[in-house]
């Protein structure tokens, strides 16, 4: 029913995740972020509320283990969820309930957790680790590439509908948040079509939150 890809750059601090879902709308209950903090995928059948508890517990000092075995541990019926973390310094987290549907998997690389269920076969999720590893560019790049091999190798065993992505920095909105609620056919490609007509503006909207005196106009009514 999903699968998702959460990832650190170590270079930048950013942090980030990517999901894609049978179910409409996935990006409004599975992926949590918090800037200096860490990222969180909750999934299968999600409870959000684990999202900002990890988070919660991450910020208060634990491990990215501790702080997801206190949340499962604290909420019950933890055999039906899956979960993947990875904390600001890219350590990681990941478990799978014994009732997680369909051929599922989660596997944990170098800075970065992916993890799914209802898949159409489990090395979906290695090469989604494998494509964030080898990937070049931004952080959303990273993360896209990912989502790419995921499809390539099979996806989920039927037909995605919705995507999301979400990327936060040093401030404490993210900086990247975009989604396909609902589409017929190919949201991970929709949502990389978002990206690149968001990509060229970013920079713009954190000069306009920032400093509204230098913020670029883009000629909308109302607009500075």
């Amino acid at each position: 029913m999903t699968f998702s890809i959460v990832g650190h750059c170590a270079e930048t601090g950013q942090l980030g995740i990517a999901i894609s879902s049978s179910s409409i709308a996935v990006g409004a209950r599975c992926p949590w972020l918090r800037a200096g903090v860490g990222a969180v995928a909750t999934q299968n059948i999600t409870l959000p509320s684990l999202g900002p508890q990890v988070l919660d517990l991450l910020d208060a000092g634990h491990s990215p283990d501790a702080a997801l075995d206190k949340a499962l541990g604290s909420n019950g019926w933890s055999q039906y969820r899956q979960v993947g973390v990875v904390d600001s310094q890219g350590r990681t987290a990941l478990y799978t309930g014994s009732e997680a549907l369909g051929t599922h998997n989660a596997v944990a690389g170098q800075h970065c957790v992916a993890a799914g269920n209802l898949l159409a076969a489990p090395e979906v999720i290695s090469a989604m680790v494998t494509a964030f590893e080898q990937a070049e560019g931004s952080l959303p790049e990273r993360l896209l590439a990912a989502m790419h091999a995921a499809v390539a190798a099979g996806g989920e065993a039927g037909p995605v509908h919705s995507a999301a992505m979400s990327v936060v920095g040093e401030f404490t909105w993210p900086i990247v948040d975009l989604r396909v609620d609902w589409a017929d056919a190919d949201p991970i490609g929709q949502l990389d079509r978002l990206w690149q007509a968001y990509r060229p503006q970013m920079q713009d909207y954190l000069t306009r939150a920032l400093d509204p005196t230098a913020a670029p106009s883009y000629g909308v009514p109302g607009d500075q």
